[in-house]
């Protein structure tokens, strides 16, 4: 068997140099894990170590999440449409110029070790069990998708793709748009939370408000409905901790919501506003390559081009380009500097910063205090958020957690100018808002109001939730409009907020229609039944209904009103080609009014008279539509869920009855006003952390626990949830049921775990390990490498997988010959093989000196290496540190096949003497040369 030193790779140079280390053996006991799970098939995971618990938990998402992993995978490399088809091509293109997946490679190099080797150990357990989670997955048989493998750096990339527009900086275009066309006083007049945000609700009671005398934390998260959802309930025990909560798939740990017995925690989106807009001016040079304006003038920027797989259609080329504040997201510089078409650059914390703030998911499963979360939050980074907290001491936290930049007001508002240097960011964070729980009434209320966090941000949701849960819990079970018992509240009792209805922000338009002049009988009768309506938005409500009419014919006579038509006419934003598709939920004008309808029939944009007649005309129209045909169908009829799939073709099932709720209740099912009674957003989970007895906990998610279709566990929680219920959360090990999953890792199912022959740092890059390939274990993913075009001078192309593992073996037996996995930061990144020439058939094609030693070298596939620049010097880079470190080796010699002019190429760049072409009986070769002294001068 021969082979070639592969260099198909891009980038020039190598980018680390030699770094000089021991040769060393590295072997560490592999410990098993426990699966345990409830009677909602939850899972509980139990481990000897830190590092045990991460890959159990990695190995458990990938068998009960495999396909929502992989569709995360290939969302943070921007690869969707590959399989999905067209419709994704707009998140691709935004991944790949927004360069998520680089900044999380950078995030994740600037790691601390322990918490590296955590993560890593978690990707360890994802890649050990992605095949056999794919194998119960039906989706991956009907999208014609095998599971990739995932990096280190991979979760840091769930992370940031997953909140990258959580800040809501397309909100900044609508703003821009709604200044031009109305005035820059009317900037903010649509600022609500919209259809793109994520907010949440979340409430605390101390001690003195509870049956326990123990404080309770309760709340709902809202984000888009998903199948399988965006949390998963979990339960992670080691010596070091014992945490419940809820985990985002593909992210190690607990983030956001979880209770460790001493202390719990829950957040929601601050609203904070984050990241900024810039209008850059681009030009490109007689030469291609692509130029900015700065405050100093024009210079060069990286720009590169990628391409986008579309299945069933075309590739798409995508330019990426980088200025000095940030990657380009809108526009390109085809048109020149002189062009019309916007051109605008997107500055976030993580890719100026380096951090996600991924330091803190270890330590907030390890805190044992609310001081000690308190600690562990001052280094949280993404998103921004308000965290309630307490402890079984009595202690409380409700502050603001994450990085927000120092920048002028402007940056927030509006698209700025990037060659004014005025707008540039300042050293530092800005300082974060904290307070006490009211002692008075022993609550605190977050729900993405204008409240803590108010000078961080511009779009907060209005205050309704808000002050609805105040008023809820300021009252004792039993003397409210729908309380319980005459008493204080308990962990059960918190399903009667999670799931009041009450539509506060109904008030004014209720009241314009109290007022309305001149209106007919049909329209009177509306009227007077609208006006004895609880406004409450229950499923069996025909007047939540009727409201929800007379609320839509208003917003679309608003939209047809003189005053709006400049954002609502032929020019309405959202149709312009010069903002990209995924931002028009942002720039569409009717969902706009819908959700600002309250300001704007407050406001003096229009003439009280004027929003008197549009309700008036309204109340006319939803009159007369029901006047002779049958009455309103009942809320829940029509206010169905339309969770979103990753699916081609998927047809979400109607597994739920009427659901009560609408955007601004406390049961924030969120329809979009004037477009649609369906929602698509509203609680991805509900919970109740109890901090008396951690056993009297609560949680529910929309679906299940597992997101198998068809399993027992994938919807056995829809019915709680849409009723309002909550399940028990179970910490009694004997109550739970313990599973064939448990298991040990081994060498064999996780390269990352053998013990290395060499390992080696190489700056700018990260660590390149070497272990010794498993001829069974590994045929399938060498198979995989050989096989492509790209490694056609390997000579293995038509070989099949038993083939592969037969030539390893081989080579397994040969003491002369030996295969190696070169893993870098513990992901394998190519095939390493060496050999003594004289023990092999190139000895015979010329004269072999002492200390020669021979390599080979394939280097893994585009998508296991990203778009580093000197991938494949950086590898070389360790294995010449290798092979240098015998003191008997004083010789390198490769032969790639004389036709790859790009490998004989690099050879001579980094120092390789070229030698003769010699005939071999597979390939004419092209012998090269690297002496120990040239290589030790290079270091």
């Amino acid at each position: 068997m021969t082979a070639d030193v592969d260099s198909e790779r891009p980038g020039k140079g190598a980018e680390g140099d030699f770094e000089r280390v021991e040769h060393h053996e590295r072997f560490e006991g592999f410990e098993g894990f426990e699966v345990f799970r409830d009677d909602w098939g939850i899972p509980h995971l139990k481990a000897g170590s830190a590092l045990a618990l991460a890959r159990a938990q990695g190995h458990n998402a990938a068998l009960d999440r495999a396909w929502q992993l992989e569709t995360e995978r290939h969302r943070v490399l921007g690869t969707t449409a590959a399989h999905l088809g067209a419709e994704a091509v707009d998140w691709d293109r935004f991944a790949r110029r927004a360069r998520l997946a680089d900044t999380a490679r950078r995030c994740f190099g600037r790691l601390a070790p322990e918490t590296a080797a955590w993560v890593g150990a978690y990707v360890d357990g994802v890649n050990a069990g992605l095949a056999e989670g794919a194998a119960r997955a039906p989706e991956f048989a009907a999208a014609g998708l095998a599971p990739g493998r995932w990096e280190p750096w991979t979760p840091l990339g769930v992370w940031l793709s997953t909140h990258i527009l959580f800040a809501g900086f397309p909100a900044k275009l609508w703003r821009e748009e709604v200044a031009r066309r109305l005035g820059d006083d009317r900037a903010t007049l649509f600022a609500t939370d919209g259809p793109g945000t994520s907010g949440s609700n979340g409430w605390l009671l101390t001690g003195a408000r509870t049956t326990t005398g123990a404080a309770v934390i309760a709340g709902d998260p809202h984000r888009f409905i998903e199948d399988p959802g965006v949390y998963q309930q979990l339960r992670l025990a080691c010596p070091e901790y014992d945490v419940v909560g809820l985990a985002v798939p593909g992210v190690p740990g607990i983030a956001h919501f979880g209770h460790t017995g001493g202390v719990a925690w829950a957040i929601t989106n601050a609203m904070a506003d984050y990241q900024d807009l810039y209008r850059e001016q681009l030009r490109r040079t007689a030469d291609g390559d692509v130029e900015a304006l700065g405050p100093d003038g024009w210079y060069a920027v990286h720009a590169h081009t990628e391409t986008v797989e579309v299945a069933g259609g075309e590739p798409e080329s995508v330019e990426v380009v980088e200025t000095d504040r940030g990657p380009v997201i809108i526009g390109d510089a085809a048109g020149g500097d002189a062009s019309d078409a916007p051109v605008i650059s997107l500055r976030y914390p993580p890719r100026v910063t380096g951090d996600l703030g991924f330091d803190v998911l270890p330590a907030l499963l390890r805190a044992r205090t609310v001081a000690d979360l308190d600690i562990a939050l001052d280094g949280w980074a993404e998103p921004v958020n308000v965290v309630l907290a307490a402890d079984t001491t009595g202690a409380t936290l409700h502050r603001v957690a994450g990085h927000v930049p120092v920048r002028p007001h402007e940056n927030r508002l509006r698209v700025v100018p990037a060659h004014d240097p005025a707008y540039a960011w300042r050293e530092g964070g800005e300082p974060l808002p904290r307070t006490e729980v009211d002692r008075a009434t022993g609550t605190a209320v977050m729900a993405n109001e204008r409240g803590l966090a108010a000078p961080l941000g511009i779009e907060f949701a209005p205050p309704h939730r808000a002050h609805r849960i105040r008023e809820l819990l300021g009252t004792p079970p039993g003397e409210g409009e729908r309380g319980l018992a005459g008493r204080p509240w308990s962990s059960a009792d918190m399903a009667a907020v999670h799931t009041d209805t009450r539509l506060a922000s109904s008030r004014q338009l209720l009241s314009l229609l109290a007022c309305a002049p001149g209106l007919g009988p049909d329209a009177e009768r509306l009227r007077d039944r609208l006006l004895r309506w609880d406004r409450h938005m229950d499923a069996d409500s025909t007047d939540a209904t009727l409201y929800s009419r007379l609320r839509a014919d208003v917003v679309h006579r608003l939209a047809a009103h003189p005053a709006l038509r400049p954002v609502t006419g032929d020019a309405d934003p959202w149709r312009s080609a010069a903002y990209p598709p995924l931002f028009r939920p942002w720039l569409a004008a009717v969902p706009r009014i819908g959700y600002a309808l309250e300001t704007l029939l407050t406001v003096g944009l229009l003439p009280y008279e004027d929003r008197l007649a549009v309700v008036a005309a309204s109340a006319e129209a939803v009159a007369a539509t029901h006047a002779e045909g049958p009455g309103p169908s009942a809320w829940g009829e029509v206010h169905r869920a339309a969770p979103w799939q990753a699916l081609p073709g998927a047809t979400p099932e109607e597994v739920w009855p009427g659901l009560a709720g609408d955007h601004d209740c406390v049961l924030s099912t969120s329809s979009v006003p004037g477009i649609t009674d369906l929602f698509a957003r509203g609680p991805a989970a509900r919970y109740v952390w109890d901090l008396a007895r951690r056993e009297d906990s609560l949680w529910v998610v929309p679906f299940g626990a597992s997101g198998v279709p068809g399993s027992a566990h994938h919807r056995d929680q829809t019915e709680l949830w849409a009723s309002g219920r909550l399940a028990p959360v179970a910490t009694d090990w004997n109550l739970l049921h313990r599973t064939e999953e448990s298991t040990t890792m081994t060498a064999t199912t996780v390269p990352a775990l053998r013990p290395a022959v060499h390992e080696q740092k190489v700056e700018g890059f990260g660590v390149v390990r070497l272990v010794p390939v498993d001829p069974a274990a590994d045929a399938g993913l060498l198979h995989g490498w050989v096989t492509e075009e790209r490694a056609r001078f390997w000579g293995m192309a038509d070989h099949t997988r038993e083939q592969v593992q037969e030539i390893y073996e081989f080579v397994d037996s040969l003491p002369t010959h030996h295969a190696y996995l070169a893993l870098r930061d513990g992901v394998p990144a190519a095939l390493f093989q060496t050999y003594e020439p004289d023990a092999d058939p190139v000895g015979e094609c010329y004269d072999v000196r002492p200390g020669d030693f021979g390599i080979h070298l394939l280097v893994a596939p585009a998508e296991a290496e990203g778009a580093v620049k000197g991938y494949t010097d950086a590898l070389l880079t360790a294995f010449i540190g290798y092979i240098f470190s015998d003191p008997a080796h004083l010789r390198v010699v490769v032969e790639p096949d004389a036709r790859n002019e790009k490998a004989i190429a690099r050879m001579a760049r980094i120092g390789f003497e070229l030698g003769p072409e010699i005939e071999k009986p597979e390939k004419t070769a092209r012998l090269a040369f690297l002496s120990r002294a040239v290589a030790l001068g290079l270091a």
